[in-house]
């Protein structure tokens, strides 16, 4: 279901709603550890590789090429995973910026537990948690490339929510 813009962009000439079909989160990860963050999400979380972009050119002393970005779809949504080089013009990765990236399913416990099992952290047990946004089953996992996944029951239907 696509999102549409509709306020603002005036100063930029922008007139119309857009609509929005996708969001992609894209996950840096140091360089040459590309393609283990790739085995691992497939491992851990199901993911699809769909897409994979390489560097044209590699630096003589450079044995593995490095990874522009592999697409991968994990249930109905998909993140990019980037290699950051010390040469590259990709954004640093800093800590506190407050990115959790959530999955749901019906099987938190066998979720988390595969998650473990290819390599995650568990941060905590799997709980019934009334204080989350929309309670369930949660249980979060830090993968080995520093993100947090928390993995949660899917959303209890609520009244509608107003905009």
């Amino acid at each position: 279901m696509a999102q549409e813009v509709q306020n603002g962009g005036a100063e930029y000439g922008a007139t119309k709603a857009v609509a929005f079909s996708a969001l992609k989160p894209q996950l840096f990860v140091d360089a040459p550890k590309v393609s283990d963050a790739v085995q691992f999400y497939k491992a851990a979380f199901g993911a699809e590789e769909v897409n994979r972009t390489m560097h044209p050119k590699r630096k003589a002393e450079q044995e593995l090429p490095i990874v522009l970005s592999a697409e991968l779809k994990v249930g109905s949504s998909s993140i990019i995973v980037s290699e950051l080089a010390d040469d590259s013009s990709a954004p640093v990765k800093t800590s506190g910026t407050g990115f959790i990236i959530c999955l749901e399913t019906d099987d938190v416990e066998t979720a988390v537990a595969k998650a473990v099992i290819a390599g995650a952290t568990s941060l905590g047990q799997v709980a019934e948690d009334e204080d989350a946004c929309c309670g369930g089953l949660v249980g979060k996992v830090e993968d080995p490339y520093g993100f947090v996944w928390l993995i949660r029951s899917p959303a209890k239907k609520t009244a509608d929510v107003e905009a």
